[in-house]
């Protein structure tokens, strides 16, 4: 394969050549590099010691994760052989030294930093490695699920999971049956399925958990683009998972756009959606340490430094309101999000901006209030 040179972050990347992404023998996508520096940035928070990348394709991202944080050892993986020959180009490349062969599937790079890179099944090596990493990458071509239980006993107790779902039309509703296979959650279609999909994939993974004594701590989750991540901190103990799934509930929503959740393992009526997560969506501890490392970090991605400030500023409660879905469905004429926060916040409610649409905003405001003043002024 012809193979060009890219740079994102302080890596330089050999990929191949080819009219479009997803036609690659090896499989690399740009614009996941605000992923891939938020992922950055969250291990330079975390300052872990070892990290694992299960599904590594070229290795931009563990790559990444040796150069630009305090890793020390860093894992990548790939089951393709074409993908595990360009990994190995790519690390002795970037490191300046060749690695030394642990048996025949598995090379060892050492310079500052450890790198090793492994050729085979990401469960595999899971499984091999239990209780090993600080913290595991996991972003998949699709649905993680079926890597969630090696992935969960991989992870040190206590340890962060990171965690990617590209199959955003099963999450948000499009395919329902396929997220009724796949998450065992009724998913709901409409302005509020981006949000409900987040959380519908959090609330999987806290099931997952569960059946190993972990509870589940949100760091961070955010839709983008074409995904859904989260970074996910494991926590020990029975009582920790009955206290994750404490959060587990359900949503409702009415014609008007009126929404209720309840907090509940099953629901008290018909046509619930779910059982999703409806804890934080982040944490403030992390989402500050992400502002501190911001100062210092030169985002590979131009959108990067905008998103996170967007993230920071988010109100985080469950849910929000679109205000032009609001305006089709009560028959009101559209109104600014910057005129109804406004109006909101005068009345002594919070509310701001959310990034799950620049039309919505998100606020501990009732139903009757937001129309209030979505309503011209006269």
């Amino acid at each position: 394969m012809e193979l060009i040179e890219v740079r994102e972050g302080l890596a330089r990347i050999l990929v191949p050549k080819a009219e479009r992404i997803y036609d690659a023998p090896v499989f690399y996508n740009p614009v996941m590099a605000l992923n891939r520096d938020l992922s950055v940035l969250a291990l330079r928070v975390l300052k872990s010691k070892n990290a694992l990348d299960a599904l590594s394709a070229t290795g931009i991202r563990g790559i990444r994760y040796s150069l630009e944080t305090p890793v020390e050892e860093t894992w990548l993986n790939d089951i393709s052989g074409e993908a595990f020959n360009l990994i190995l180009k790519n690390v002795e490349l970037n490191l300046g030294v060749k690695g030394k062969p642990l048996g025949d599937k598995r090379f060892v790079f050492k310079g500052e930093k450890t790198l090793i890179v492994n050729h085979g099944d990401a469960n595999w090596l899971m499984a091999e490695k239990f209780r090993y990493f600080d913290f595991l990458d996991l972003d998949p071509f699709g649905s993680p699920v079926e890597f969630l239980d090696t992935a969960l006993r991989s992870v040190k107790r206590r340890g962060v999971l990171a965690i990617t779902a590209t199959d955003t039309g099963v999450l948000c509703g499009a395919y329902r049956n396929a997220c009724l296979r796949k998450y065992l959650a009724e998913p709901i279609r409409g302005e509020l399925c981006h949000e409900a999909g987040l959380r519908i994939l959090i609330g999987t993974v806290l099931r997952y958990a569960a059946k190993y004594d972990l509870g589940v701590g949100v760091l961070l989750a955010y839709y983008r683009d074409h995904y859904f991540r989260a970074f996910l901190r494991l926590e020990s103990g029975a009582k920790k998972a009955d206290k994750s799934l404490s959060n587990l509930g359900y949503l409702w929503q009415e014609e008007s756009g009126r929404f209720a959740y309840e907090m509940n393992f099953l629901p008290s009526k018909s046509g619930a959606f779910g059982p999703m997560w409806l804890g934080p969506l982040k944490d403030t501890d992390f989402m500050e340490g992400l502002k501190r490392e911001l100062k210092e970090f030169e985002p590979a991605h131009r959108k990067t430094l905008p998103f996170v400030e967007l993230l920071v500023n988010e109100l985080d409660v469950p849910f929000h309101y679109d205000t032009h879905a609001l305006a089709r469905r009560n028959g009101l004429e559209v109104v600014k999000v910057s005129e109804v926060i406004e109006k909101l916040r005068e009345l002594g409610y919070s509310a701001s901006r959310t990034h799950f649409s620049p039309t919505a905003i998100k606020t501990d405001a009732p139903f009757e209030e937001v129309i209030k003043a979505m309503k011209k002024r006269g």
